[in-house]
């Protein structure tokens, strides 16, 4: 019956087809980074980081409601846990961790939207679940340290979500629904207005599924609005709104199963901005506030009495910053900031006969000012670039930390570009590791990490050609990590490491409705350091014949380890096809149908959690 489906699926997919052919330029062939841009806090041209930037239409082409999935396959060195089909949860056993060249558990990997940084209070780790596709116009990813502008929590790199603006006037819209395996249900709207000097956005999602395991239950809801008011040319003003709701339950590990575990979070992040921009100057001033509340609980193992508490955190995390560049000759510019952040929150627990009751209180805050400077300066016509800055940041628990940050851009003919920068990440101590529970220790000091990286970019055959390579050298020192002191556990800054590798990408033109791309990553670290693939190879193959469009891609992930108690690495492979048909109209209206894991590869990216096999995903989108 399965492959009778699975056949019929197909069938309709060749009659039909993949992604949104209407939206999909002939030309989307480039690497992602084509269109080289960073943060606002700087000028984009100059930075000597290695930017990867994703656009919408790579976005509404991989048919994803979640973000994570689409960096995984985008940026090399990137990589994502899962741990079923649908949805990564917080508490024990949850997934969604992100690492940029083997850096990122604990919270090394900055999250941001619309540069709001994104991150819970307490614990420090990012919120997977709330990283949704809907109203995305583009992601910037720094791969190396981010520090030197956003401060800690950047050590590893940092991702830019830039929710989408309306640029002509009048009303525009977007609705999609789309249903598959597992009894999955996936819906999603966004609407923008635009009149003269006033635009706004809105737009919502819902998920649910069924999981791929009995047990593993999830639904998911967002919604998001943004209102601009842009007076004149030079000064532009805005406010943002996003929520968002979900619960997911976890059945455990196959070794180690578990019943009754979930969790419920509602995450909400707001902010207001004020911007400027002038011949010689430009700039602005943000200040945002993110809010969270999780219940879990920790379930119980089959046939054992259920725990008789469940789990409560509420936590808060805002801020501002200023920043403005100054273009105060040719060539030159002069970047400046100022930054503040507060976060912290509480933790209890409560009987679940009598929810009144609470037990194991605890509330702490901690709060960061920092200020940065940065220049860049061209000579010999900008075909070199010289980029220097430092950074100051004052933590209440830690004290005083430095980041340095130099590099230079070389453009020797054409649009050949040579990258190459010194850099210093750092992570600052969260709550949980100095305050909670029998390991924490308030002494502790941030860690940090030194990046040497050299980068090589260049199109060929007039532009239908684009290849790129980086290499780079990570040297971490001072890493968290718990021992047992007098036979009791403890966070000390004891763990150091090396990574090294390199990174491969290319892209080609054959004509203006095929294309196909490619990128590759190696790393060597001396640590066996949990999901950082050695070897990692993302394909694609792109067709868009008039109103169709065809998308085919390729996964393989080499020697990564996983948590297997034997300390043994895994290796898998995955294709994934997708296809939409585009019927034109005054309301366009597009089929997709999306297959992933066309080849039934069996794996376990966490140790324990089996994910799905063939599935697939039907839906329509209409347009307005």
């Amino acid at each position: 019956m399965r492959t009778k489906i699975i056949c019929g699926y197909i069938y309709i997919l060749l009659a039909s087809s993949a992604a949104t052919a209407a939206d999909i330029s002939p030309d989307t062939v480039s690497l992602a980074e084509v269109l080289v841009t960073a943060p606002v806090k700087s000028n984009p041209e100059l930075l000597p980081l290695d930017v990867t930037h994703i656009l919408s239409t790579e976005i509404e082409q991989s048919g994803e409601s979640s973000l994570l999935p689409i960096l995984v396959n985008k940026v090399p060195g990137l990589f994502v846990t899962e741990r079923g089909f649908a949805g990564y949860g917080v508490s024990g056993g949850s997934a969604g961790d992100v690492n940029i060249r083997g850096v990122g558990q604990g919270n090394k990997v900055l999250f941001m939207v619309d540069g709001q940084p994104q991150w819970a209070g307490v614990f420090g780790h990012a919120l997977s679940d709330t990283y949704v596709a809907n109203g995305v116009e583009r992601i910037e990813v720094v791969k190396g340290p981010a520090s030197l502008l956003y401060g800690s929590n950047a050590m590893g790199g940092s991702v830019n979500i830039i929710t989408r603006r309306h640029y002509k006037d009048g009303v525009s819209g977007r609705a999609r629904a789309m249903f598959g395996s597992f009894s999955t249900q996936k819906f999603a709207f966004s609407s923008g207005y635009k009149k003269n000097k006033v635009s706004a956005s809105l737009s919502g999602q819902l998920d649910r599924s069924n999981g791929n395991r009995k047990g593993s239950e999830f639904w998911l809801a967002n919604e998001f609005m943004q209102l601009q008011y842009i007076p004149t040319d030079n000064w532009s003003t805005g406010v943002t709104v996003d929520m968002t709701q979900s619960h997911a339950n976890n059945p455990g590990t196959l070794q180690n199963p578990l019943e009754n575990m979930w969790t419920d979070i509602s995450r909400g992040t707001g902010g207001v901005y004020v911007k400027n921009k002038f011949n010689k100057a430009d700039g602005g001033l943000q200040a945002y506030i993110s809010w969270g509340r999780h219940n879990v609980d920790d379930g119980n193992k089959p046939g054992d009495t259920p725990r008789d508490y469940i789990f409560h955190s509420t936590d808060y995390n805002w801020g501002m910053t200023m920043f403005e560049t100054l273009y105060l000759w040719e060539n030159n510019n002069l970047s400046a900031g100022v930054d503040f952040q507060r976060w912290g929150g509480k933790v209890w627990n409560t009987d679940k006969v009598n929810p009144s009751v609470k037990k194991s209180k605890s509330d702490h805050n901690m709060s960061e000012i920092a200020g940065y400077l940065m220049m860049q300066q061209g000579f010999i016509r900008n075909i070199l670039n010289v980029n220097a800055g430092v950074r100051l940041q004052h933590g209440s628990t830690y004290g005083n930390v430095w980041v340095p940050q130099a590099g230079l851009i070389f453009r020797p003919y054409g649009d050949a570009q040579i990258k190459a920068s010194f850099s210093k990440g750092f992570r600052s101590p969260n709550i949980k590791e100095l305050y909670l529970y029998a390991p924490a220790n308030p002494e502790l000091k941030p860690e940090y990490m030194l990046n040497y990286e050299l980068s090589y970019r260049q199109h060929f055959i007039g532009g239908r050609l684009l290849a790129g390579a980086a290499l780079f050298f990570i040297d971490g020192d001072n890493m968290i990590q718990t021992v047992r002191i007098d036979g009791r556990p403890k966070n000390v800054n004891t763990g150091s490491f090396i990574n090294k590798g390199f990174e491969l990408e290319a892209a080609y033109r054959f004509s203006p409705t095929l294309s196909v791309n490619a990128n590759y990553s190696y790393l060597h670290t001396n640590a066996n350091t949990l999901y950082s693939p050695k070897n990692k190879l993302n394909a694609e193959v792109v067709w868009t014949p008039k109103q169709f469009s065809f998308s085919l891609e390729e996964t393989s992930i080499w020697s990564m380890y996983n948590g297997n108690p034997d300390n043994a690495t895994t290796s898998y492979t995955l294709v994934n096809l997708r296809g939409a048909y585009t019927l034109s109209g005054h309301i366009p209206v597009t089929l997709s149908i999306k297959l992933d894991n066309i080849i039934d590869s069996q794996y376990q990216i966490i140790y324990g959690y089996p994910m799905p096999g063939t599935t697939i995903m039907g839906g329509v989108e209409f347009r307005f």
